[in-house]
């Protein structure tokens, strides 16, 4: 009798707090970007504005899910995280970038240009100046080198969409090419969810048999140096590639005869 209390608790508390987050999505465009345009100071002031604000939103959201019992969390490496400059994380759950904003007060990132249309979240990123993956891998470079040259954190998932559980990741090329092409050090992120939820498989009503528990764990700083020695940018774009590949299958615990 109590555990269907808790998961029918639960999913209340689920369906409540995605409520408040499409909420926050719709009146963030009509109320919150107007004032941060009124508000005194250059683009890049009212940049930093937004992403302070869209930091402290998402991680309020956090900790309503927590205090509602819908999850709990650790973060390990803080230290890594506010020495960053390119965040790359695995992909494992819809939450993951909410997580890592609320950790980055000055964070970007390089979303798809399919969600500036969503309703629920082209408010975040139009207050935060996120940077749009909408045109060729070049016009993304550049743009990540101007959020180097202001002083802020790229955050990219290199996979480019949400794992699969248990299977290989499959990383794209951008992610190592920002690195390379920028000339900047990486600072892994893994995130693990257990029991894993929020999948591209999961809806958010595929409430789990007990709360979810986040582990966000940054590692250290992956050296750029090792990369940009190739012949090319190209061949020092693939090898980093095929290493972050091994690197994260490897702090994920996917296996070889899973890779193969």
């Amino acid at each position: 009798m109590f555990a269907r209390l808790a998961f029918a608790w639960r999913w209340f508390a689920t369906a409540f707090s995605f409520f408040v987050f499409g909420v926050g999505g719709i009146l963030i465009p009509i109320i919150v970007v107007p004032i941060l345009a009124c508000m005194p100071g250059n683009a890049l002031t009212r940049e930093a504005r937004g992403q302070k604000f869209i930091h402290f939103s998402f991680a309020t959201f956090i900790k309503l899910m927590r205090v509602m019992g819908v999850l709990t969390y650790e973060v390990h490496g803080m230290k890594q995280l506010k020495e960053a400059k390119l965040v790359l994380a695995n992909h494992p759950t819809l939450l993951d970038v909410v997580f890592l904003i609320a950790l980055i007060p000055n964070a970007n990132c390089v979303v798809k240009g399919a969600l500036i249309r969503n309703p629920f979240m082209r408010g975040a990123i139009s207050a935060a100046g996120y940077t749009i993956n909408n045109g060729p891998a070049d016009e993304v470079i550049v743009e990540a080198q101007k959020v180097f040259h202001k002083g802020q954190v790229m955050i990219v998932f290199p996979e480019g969409t949400r794992s699969i559980p248990g299977q290989p990741h499959k990383l794209k090329r951008g992610a190592a090419n920002i690195a390379v092409r920028a000339d900047v050090d990486i600072t892994p992120v893994i995130i693990n969810c257990e029991p894993i939820s929020l999948t591209k498989q999961h809806k958010w009503y595929h409430i789990p048999a007990r709360k979810m528990h986040f582990t966000i764990t940054a590692n250290s700083k992956i050296d750029i140096q090792n990369f940009t020695q190739e012949t090319s940018s190209i061949i020092g774009a693939r090898t980093l590639t095929e290493y972050l590949t091994r690197y994260f299958h490897t702090e994920v615990g996917i296996s070889d005869s899973v890779t193969k």
